[in-house]
């Protein structure tokens, strides 16, 4: 088996109906929102490279830690 036929259960489709008179602006934001939220653009960046176990890790790690940095800051703000 393939590595597209193994991981063909993973896809994700982002359909949007358009009715004959609707905007085509209207209907490409709605269609462009449809995919920010799906997380289909972000997956397939993320896939792009081959990123290692472990540098993934510290990327998640720092990311989390900034994350974290920052409510601190905003929380000692509020005082």
């Amino acid at each position: 088996m393939s590595r597209n036929q193994n991981n063909h259960h993973n896809n994700k489709l982002v359909g949007l109906s358009v009715e004959v008179g609707d905007n085509f602006n209207a209907a490409l934001r709605k269609f462009k929102k449809k995919v920010d939220q799906s997380g289909i653009l972000m997956e397939v960046l993320k896939k792009q490279y081959y990123e290692k176990p472990t540098t993934e890790r510290k990327r998640k790690k720092a990311m989390a830690r900034s994350r974290w940095l920052k409510k601190q800051r905003t929380l000692n703000n509020l005082k």
